[in-house]
């Protein structure tokens, strides 16, 4: 039998050891959780109530920085990038798959360069207007639409994000054209709907759920294919004339490639811990997430395959970005 040199052998459990180490003692120091959306959009709601809940179980700081723009792709950019030491954590959602095949060139790999830690919720978005469109459920909207051709605006938070694809699908199943409005990030496109600037925003609930209660947004219908407990009151989509209709958003974390597997465990671990925190979890409740909490495995291939169902849906619609 052939043995290991023992200067061999000794690199090798010094290795071993400094990784046993390392993840013991991480993190040593302030983590930094990337989200590509600005502040007031589901990722960013989402994220901050995650940092807080993940900052108590590491015994450490875990600063949100949004770094928004282009769908997703700039803070992507960042986060392919960054050390893969565990200290850079990216908050990504189901714009990270969309636009593997919306853009025809990216400066990052969605699978190549990044290693999946656990997706964290679901959750619906609400179709949403301002008070002074005179509409009150999707059937006097779609009306009002087919009266006014190209006149009603529509915002998102960009080409190729989930409120812009439940936009599209709706108008395609619908029969009618509104003119849409792309804003930097979810933030502010509901802040151009609060304020009059367009009409209609299919928001993440936990964005426009305060909006609705203030009074400062209309919901016309939610876009899960069941109510949400929170508005029981509000139809879906489907519901409403429309019973192909479904639309959802996912977020997830994931680490830059090449990050040891120790820490991927750590902070897998430590993301079950926060999201199964009680304080955590009813407050991602009540803005309508629902929780997931899967393994690294079981997200990366969930991600693949999303990547591959929107990518049939953003070529069916012909719709492609720079």
């Amino acid at each position: 039998m052939s043995r290991l040199p023992f200067q061999t052998l000794s690199s090798l459990l010094i290795a071993l050891a400094s990784g046993i180490t390392f993840a013991q003692v991480y993190p040593a120091k302030v983590v930094r959780l990337l989200v590509p959306f600005s502040a007031g959009s589901g990722s960013d709601t989402i994220g901050r109530i995650y940092a807080g809940g993940l900052s108590e179980v590491f015994g450490q700081q875990v600063i949100l920085e949004n770094r928004a723009g282009a769908a997703g792709n700039i803070g992507a950019e960042v986060a392919a990038r960054a050390p893969a030491d565990g200290y850079t954590l990216f908050l990504v959602n189901m714009a990270h798959a969309v636009n593997v095949t919306m853009y025809r060139k990216l400066a990052y790999d969605p699978i190549r360069d990044f290693t999946p830690v656990s997706m964290l919720a679901t959750g619906p978005a609400i179709l949403v207007v301002h008070p002074s469109l005179p509409v009150k459920s999707v059937k006097e909207l779609v009306a009002l639409a087919k009266a006014r051709p190209g006149a009603i605006n529509h915002s998102s938070a960009g080409v190729g994000t989930f409120t812009f694809l439940a936009a599209e699908m709706f108008k395609r199943q619908a029969g009618i054209d509104m003119l849409h409005v792309p804003y930097r990030a979810g933030g502010e496109a509901l802040t151009a709907v609060i304020a009059g600037e367009s009409s209609v925003y299919f928001s993440p609930a936990a964005g426009a759920l305060p909006q609705v209660k203030q009074g400062r947004l209309r919901p016309l219908a939610v876009t899960s294919t069941k109510r949400i407990s929170l508005m029981p009151e509000l139809p879906t989509v489907a519901e409403s004339g429309y019973p192909k209709f479904e639309s959802g958003n996912w977020y997830g974390i994931v680490v830059p490639a090449k990050t040891p597997r120790e820490i991927i465990e750590r902070a897998h671990k430590s993301s079950i811990a926060s999201l199964n925190n009680p304080t955590i979890s009813k407050r991602l409740n009540d803005l309508g997430f629902v929780l997931i909490g899967n393994t690294p495995e079981e997200f990366g291939a969930y991600f693949k395959s999303e990547i591959e169902a929107w990518g049939k849906i953003v070529r069916d619609l012909k719709l492609n970005a720079e």
